[in-house]
This record gives structure tokens, sequence and C-alpha cells, in this order.
């Protein structure tokens, strides 16, 4: 489903499993061709450590895309992309191959259990904020406010930057 003019959307992408940075690298230019959709900005790769998960090291980036797709037809292409890459789904944190997350779209907020926005802990993970921060400091998240509000918040997590 197309939506009626272009909406700013902010995905989130991860892996660690397999290739993990070409997993990432190959997913920004994925996105870049779906359609009615630009990629507007990808932020550096960072280096993180699992949240509530065993597993090795994740890379992950954010991508900010302009697109006329709907919330829920863009998802649906974000889950295309994983399953593309391997992705399995075994239990909740499992280890990935690619993880994309839509992290926002537009200013809209859902609680759907099928299309949640703002991404429900978009804004306790540093692996999110930094990377999007990169990208877009002055970013209000919709009912959560201003990003420079939580970034501080997740400081203590380990993320690093990485030479992409």
């Amino acid at each position: 489903m197309i939506a009626a003019g272009p909406v700013r959307a902010y995905v989130g992408l991860g892996a660690n499993l397999g290739a993990a940075r070409d997993a990432v690298v190959q997913a920004l230019a994925q996105l870049a061709l779906l359609p009615a959709t630009a990629l507007v900005a990808r932020s550096s790769l960072y280096r993180s450590a699992p949240v509530d998960a065993d597993g090795p090291e994740y890379v992950n980036a954010v991508a900010s895309l302009d697109t006329g797709l709907s919330a829920p037809s863009l998802l649906a292409h974000l889950h295309a992309i994983e399953a593309a890459h391997g992705r399995l789904r075994p239990y909740l944190n499992a280890p990935r191959t690619l993880d994309l997350d839509l992290l926002l779209w537009g200013d809209m907020c859902s609680d759907a259990p099928d299309l949640l926005l703002p991404h429900p802990r978009m804004h306790l993970r540093g692996f999110v904020l930094e990377p999007l921060a990169e990208l877009a400091p002055d970013l209000q998240i919709p009912g959560r406010g201003p990003l420079s509000k939580w970034r501080p918040l997740a400081a203590g997590q380990d993320v690093q930057r990485v030479l992409d």
C-alpha cells in the first residue's frame, strides 16, 4: 500500500550471526531498492554487546528513508529482506543473521500487536540511539520526547562506532 506522500521513516539494522557486517551493508543497499522509497542517509556501523540475550557482538546501523509505503507495507518489506538473509525466530532475542526494526514512521504511534510504533524499546537501546543521533540529533520520538533526553540513560551500554 502506498501512503499519501513521502514519510520519513527510520529503520534499525543489526546482525550477529554469520557475516554480520556484510548482511547489514547488503540490507542497507536493499532498503534503497524498495518501491516508492529513497534511502536518505545511513549511519556509520556500530558494534554492540547483546542486550537481554547471549551470543556474539552485533553490527548495527540506522537508515533514514523517505517512503511512500504505508507503515504495514514497509514492515512487510523489512520482514521479506530478513527472510532473504535467513532470519529465523526460534525464541525471543535469539541471535540473528539480520534484524530490521521499523523504529519510526513519521509521527505515527501504534500499539497494534503487529505494528508497534515508535519501536517499544528504541529509547532504551544504545545500539539504536547512537546511530540514530548521528542521523537526526534533534529528533523528537513521538510520545517520548527528544532523542537527546534518552541517550544519557543508555550511555553505560557497550556501543562503539566502527570504521565501515
